[in-house]
């Protein structure tokens, strides 16, 4: 940052949010200087391929870049890779890299994600157990990645359950290991989440629900995995996708507010006012829930990023987004919009039975969520119907003889 003697925005975090945050501080106007601090090798890159194209080996580690490097240099975005902070010195204004040098700052974004849970048994750090939370990460899986090997996956949410479709896709023998009563406990309806456990175990994939993982044995590998009611399932390999630990003890360090995140405010400031936090380990307001939450997804990242620059321009605006996901698995592409908290109704529209449908969550009569399988222009339809508090006519709303943008 002609810069590294003249305070600027430094962004801790080489992800979604801190990329995003970047260049859109140059579309907002910000001419000061901006350096994204990076603690993996790669530029800026997109997560969610780690458990789907990347893993299956149809895309180079290159092909997930959120920007080409001439891009950075163009908006004159320094990017700084391979090198992490670790102190931030609230008073003079400036953190302290890993390799020793100080980086002065006049606004402090701390974008820095999180890292996969791990197990907190014996045998979860062998080398043939893995998480998916990088690109390295899963260069280590691909090398396990053999047909007629025996993948263990604990954890059946969105990664397990890609990854699982993947392997076995692969030739590979997949058993998946939930410790709920069913898969997707966090996120999909009882009958979503009975929808895509019919599709597994359809395609082969052995699933284990409502057991918890006991130990893992073996000498040098893991090669075996016991569960809590004493079964045993032989294991070549382990893939533990249980969620992921927000990275909050830069900030805890620094005495900043803490809570399952790093708190922030609305407009994404932290209990410090020149130090703002976004995406994945971020315990933000959100407005149009009037509670706080974190979220972890694309879509929340660079909504709090744009945010975010927006602050720092000097055009202070609220996050009150609503959230939306997705998740492919096999030929299914699964899209979900808002929080079906609380919902007194549910419509489908469509049959699950032709695997392509969606679910909407109402509540009081209004569309507070919607699941869609394979029905991506409904989807986005669906999306508004969220934001705007839509109360169709429940009858229709589940008719698909009714054009869905007539209910909107």
């Amino acid at each position: 940052m002609g810069a590294a003697n003249e305070p600027g925005v430094v962004i801790v975090g080489a992800g979604q949010a801190g990329s995003e945050l970047a260049t859109s501080l140059r579309t907002q106007g910000h001419a000061g200087g901006i350096v994204v601090v990076g603690d993996e090798r790669w530029l800026p890159y997109r997560r969610p391929p780690l458990s789907k194209t990347f893993l299956a080996g149809d895309a180079a580690p290159e092909s997930l870049e959120i920007k080409p490097a001439a891009l950075y240099a163009k908006l004159d975005i320094e990017v700084q890779t391979g090198v992490g902070v670790e102190t931030i010195d609230r008073e003079a204004r400036s953190v302290r890299l890993y390799d020793g040098r100080a980086l002065p700052y006049s606004t402090l974004v701390l974008a820095t994600g999180g890292h996969a849970r791990r197990l907190a048994i014996a045998g979860a750090d062998r080398p043939n157990v893995h998480g998916i939370r990088g690109i390295d990460d899963v260069l280590r899986l691909r090398a396990d990645f053999v047909p007629g090997r025996r993948l263990v996956v604990v954890g059946g949410g969105y990664i397990g359950l890609e990854t699982a479709a993947v392997a076995v896709q692969h030739g590979l023998s997949v058993t998946v290991v939930e410790a709920a009563p069913r898969v997707l406990p966090r996120v999909a309806s009882p009958a979503l989440s009975q929808f895509y456990l019919d599709l597994h175990r359809e395609r082969g994939v052995d699933v284990r629900l409502g057991l918890g993982v006991h130990a893992f044995e073996g000498a040098e590998r893991v090669e075996t995995v016991v569960l809590a009611d004493g079964s045993r399932i032989d294991a070549d390999l382990v893939v533990v996708g249980i969620g992921i630990v927000p990275n909050t003890e830069l900030a805890e360090t620094a005495g900043l507010e803490v809570a399952d995140g790093i708190v922030v405010d609305s407009a994404t400031r932290t209990s410090d006012p020149a130090i703002l936090a976004i995406g994945d380990c971020s315990h933000h307001h959100n407005a149009r829930y009037d509670r706080r939450m974190r979220l972890e997804s694309v879509p929340n990242a660079m909504e709090q990023a744009r945010v975010a620059a927006a602050l720092i321009c000097g055009k202070p605006a609220e996050y009150r987004a609503v959230p939306w996901f997705w998740s492919d698995q096999y030929e299914l592409k699964l899209q979900m919009v808002g929080l079906a908290e609380g919902h007194d109704r549910i419509v489908l529209r469509g049959d699950m039975g032709e695997r392509a449908f969606v679910q909407f969550h109402l509540r009081d009569g209004v569309v507070v969520a919607a699941d869609a399988v394979n029905r991506p222009q409904e989807f986005a339809l669906a999306r508004r119907m969220v934001t705007e508090g839509a109360r169709p006519d429940p009858q229709k709303l589940g008719d698909p003889a009714m054009a869905l943008k007539d209910l909107v």
